[in-house]
């Protein structure tokens, strides 16, 4: 196994990535394809082909859940590398079980099968399985947990580690990666790129009062790609980008697409009311709506991170966000999401 303290060999062969669909996901595969590296790309049964995130890139589609140990391993032999980017993400109090068998059990069966198969694993987490500084100033990849709601989102993805390291303990070479909050081109579901869309829908007038990192997923896209080269086994790279309050994120994203920019920041109080309202909302709805007060909670928080590690490690960079957030909104208007945004607002 490779040491925790050196880098891995580059590798060449097949690279299989899982979530291929998703936002990052789909980004790592154009990025592979583009730098001519073979990939595979997971998709469940329900779109065999891929649809239109996997349309015409020439990448090998292949069938599997995360649920089926077999249709993993298949998956994965053959393979010299994988990229787990597939996880349920939904900033809340419900869907704890269902989490937890995507997000712990899903990586677990991922990881389990990288190690047979003898092939690199790159662990696509996020920064909310780390801890915030209780001082306020970003955290890095040692903070320990805590500061943040102990929704199940934020437990799965810290036990979802974990169960790659146990993997590491067995022989698996692999290395975690914490990305910050993405948005970008290929956002096909959308996913992180609501965030623009409410703005360009008009609906960002007044910002909550806490402060995130925010980044190309383009430029994490990279990131993970150089984990997988020159990463360290055993060791988590925080992928950051720019520590902004939303305040000043959503100006612009206002500016962006022509929309009014926000008028100011919510009181505390009130976003801390708009939460509760949401969970009084989800008693009565099959689904808990995206504003709950898991979600406010976070957005009341410093949410920052430093990517120096990552710097120093992986060569790691990311571009300016007015050009991350215009080239999104570019992309959303040619398929369509730009009148949908529209007409909602």
């Amino acid at each position: 196994m490779t040491s925790p303290h050196e880098p891995s060999p580059t590798r060449g062969g097949d690279c299989l990535v899982t979530g291929a669909t998703g936002l990052l996901g789909n980004t790592i595969v154009r990025q592979l394809v583009g730098a001519g590296r073979p990939a595979r790309a997971l998709v469940r049964g329900a779109a065999p082909d891929g649809g239109p995130p996997l349309a015409d890139l020439g990448v090998r589609v292949v069938p599997g859940r995360l649920e089926d140990e077999r249709s993993l391993q298949d998956a994965a032999d053959g393979t010299t590398s994988v990229i787990h980017a597939a996880a349920l993400v939904h900033v809340g109090w419900h869907r704890a079980e269902e989490m937890r068998r995507v997000n712990v059990d899903g990586t677990r069966r991922v990881a389990a099968a990288a190690r047979r198969a003898g092939a690199r694993l790159v662990h696509v987490s996020s920064v909310d399985a780390i801890g915030l500084a209780a001082d306020g100033t970003p955290a890095d990849e040692d903070t320990p947990p805590g500061g943040m709601p102990p929704c199940p989102y934020v437990c799965t993805k810290r036990d979802a580690e974990a169960a790659v390291l146990e993997e590491v303990e067995r022989g698996l070479d692999a290395v975690i990666v914490n990305p910050v909050y993405m948005i970008g081109p290929w956002d096909w579901k959308p996913s992180s790129g609501r965030m623009l869309l409410e703005v360009a829908a008009g609906r960002g007038l007044f910002a909550p009062p806490g402060a995130n990192d925010f980044v190309d997923a383009r430029d994490v896209a990279a990131g993970v790609v150089a984990a997988l080269d020159r990463g360290r086994c055993g060791r988590r790279y925080i992928l950051g980008g720019h520590g902004l309050g939303y305040l000043d994120a959503w100006r612009i994203f206002a500016r962006v697409t022509g929309r009014r920019p926000p008028l100011g920041i919510a009181p505390r109080g009130a976003v801390r009311a708009a939460g509760w309202c949401g969970d009084l909302a989800g008693r009565f709805l099959r689904r808990e709506p995206d504003v709950n007060s898991a979600a406010t909670a976070m957005a009341l928080l410093p949410h920052n991170f430093t990517c120096a590690r990552a710097v120093r490690e992986l060569g790691y960079g990311y571009r300016p966000l007015e050009e991350t957030a215009r080239d999104a909104w570019a992309w959303f208007q040619a398929h369509g999401y730009a009148g949908r945004a529209a007409r909602r607002g």
